[in-house]
């Protein structure tokens, strides 16, 4: 306010100087006139003003001195709230370091909480990859195609297993469990070896091994993961086998073939190469070996046949003839030898008969003679079989030897990279050995069994014939 004043005095001081200059000429009279005229109106203007001033100063100061009285009491207020803050203040941060320290220790068990979890869920991520693998090899499967379809969200890796998740897990563990030792019969679809899809009935022997019957024919069964299908193994097994599988299945029977080995052993089955396949692949060696094997076995029949007959009935047959003798019935004792004259010891019996009035020396010649001239028929052939008994395996190591060069020339002309080329000549080596080998071992056994026979039936005659020259010279010394 008194700044306004000062600037409307200079403001008149200014004006008076500009109309002295206009006015110079003028009466000084009228300029004070006009002066304390207007000096009269600035300072009524300028106490006007002040007036206002002035009041407007005491409203400022009424509402300045209310103001702060509210203020102070503000102040109080604010005071007494910022006491009560503090105090709120240091319980809270008393609480805040507490709750701090739970908080780390909540921190460090959540951490260790996640750990354990990740690692639970780790195990159980792992558990249920080796389930499905066990499924997918299980034999199972092939009745319940697409069980392993639970484990799929546990297999996720961007999915938390949940505890209905595990539960199916466990119940798929121990359904497994529970199938995989039960034997039951079931009829469900199989491939047939032909590859045709059928149903029939299915005897499921746990998780080892399946066999089947359909329509008069009875096999094992391989299980393939990959399709989870059941198919029938291409080679049948043994009759024995499939009577056994047949008489379990019909409740005939309390054993049945198992493959323990889950189809292992099934798989060589179908590999496995019969007599009738292997000979072919021995070489032109072979036919030589199996001549001399069919030739040994008409001459071990024929043998045996022939020894048989000569040699049944002997003690029988020989008791009867000393008991006549004794008696002296001669007539009759001739009469049964001419009956059995196809037989060794009857022959040879009836010679010593006829001599019977000899020299005890002469008798025992005639006797020897007889004996002598039956020794080539019973040893007839023998010789023979022992020569093949011994050249089949000479033959065998004969194919062992082509083989090994056939080998040795494939080895020089395509080198050692590719085994399977040289399999043919390792083959011929070895199944002509094998042949010849079977072949002589039985012929050699049959040989020394037919031999040892005659020598029992030449000691036979022998035994007989003494026999018989006693009975006739005691009769003599009796007389």
């Amino acid at each position: 306010m008194k700044t306004g004043i000062i600037c409307d005095f200079f403001c008149i001081v200014l004006v008076l100087l500009a109309c002295s200059t206009t006015l110079y000429a003028k009466d000084m009279r009228v300029m004070e006139i006009e002066f304390e005229k207007q000096k009269a109106l600035l300072l009524e203007k300028a106490s006007r003003e002040k007036q206002a001033a002035l009041k407007e100063a005491m409203e400022s100061r009424q509402r300045i001195l209310s103001d702060r009285k509210a203020l102070e009491a503000a102040i109080s207020k604010l005071r007494k709230k910022n006491s009560q803050l503090k105090k709120a203040n240091q319980i809270y941060g008393a609480r805040l370091g507490t709750l701090s320290t739970r908080l780390k220790g909540l921190r460090t068990t959540l951490e260790k909480r996640e750990g354990e979890v990740s690692e639970l869920v780790g195990f159980i991520r792992i558990d249920a990859k080796d389930l499905n693998t066990l499924l997918h090899q299980s034999l199972q499967s092939a009745f319940m195609p697409g069980r392993e379809k639970v484990l799929q969200p546990i297999l996720n890796q961007t999915e938390f297993p949940g505890m209905d998740d595990i539960r199916s897990m466990v119940n798929l563990f121990f359904d497994e469990i529970a199938l995989s030792g039960q034997v039951r019969i079931v009829r469900a679809p199989l491939v047939t070896r032909s590859g045709k899809g059928t149903i029939g009935d299915i005897l499921v022997l746990g998780n080892f091994s399946a066999a089947y019957h359909i329509s008069g024919e009875t096999g094992f069964l391989i299980y393939s993961p990959k399709s989870q299908r059941l198919f029938a193994l291409s080679k049948l097994p043994s009759w024995h086998m499939r009577r056994k599988i047949m008489a379990y299945m019909s409740g005939r029977s309390e054993d049945v073939p198992i493959d323990i080995s889950k189809g292992a052993a099934l798989r060589q089955l179908t590999h496995r190469l019969g007599l009738m396949e292997e000979i072919p692949r021995g070489g032109p060696i072979v036919w030589p070996i199996i001549a001399i094997a069919v030739l040994a076995t008409l001459i071990i029949i024929e043998r045996a046949i022939y020894l048989f007959r000569k040699g049944s009935n002997i003690e029988t047959f020989a008791n009867n003839i000393y008991r006549y003798a004794s008696n002296g019935e001669w007539k009759r004792c001739i009469e049964l030898c001419e009956q059995e004259q196809n037989r060794s010891v009857p022959r040879i019996l009836l010679a010593g008969i006829r001599s019977r009035d000899m020299k005890r020396e002469d008798m025992e010649d005639v006797l020897q003679e007889a004996i002598l001239n039956e020794i080539p028929g019973l040893e007839r052939f023998l010789s023979t079989l022992g020569m093949l008994g011994a050249i089949a395996p000479l033959l065998g190591l004969l194919g062992t030897v082509t083989g090994m060069i056939n080998t040795f020339h494939v080895i020089t002309y395509y080198g050692t990279g590719d085994p399977r080329m040289m399999s043919a000549g390792i083959s011929e080596a070895l199944v002509t050995t094998m042949l010849g080998l079977t072949a002589a071992i039985p012929i050699m056994v049959c040989h020394s069994l037919l031999s040892r026979r005659v020598e029992n039936i030449i000691a036979q005659m022998e035994e007989k014939a003494i026999t018989l020259v006693n009975i006739v010279f005691k009769m003599r010394k009796e007389r």
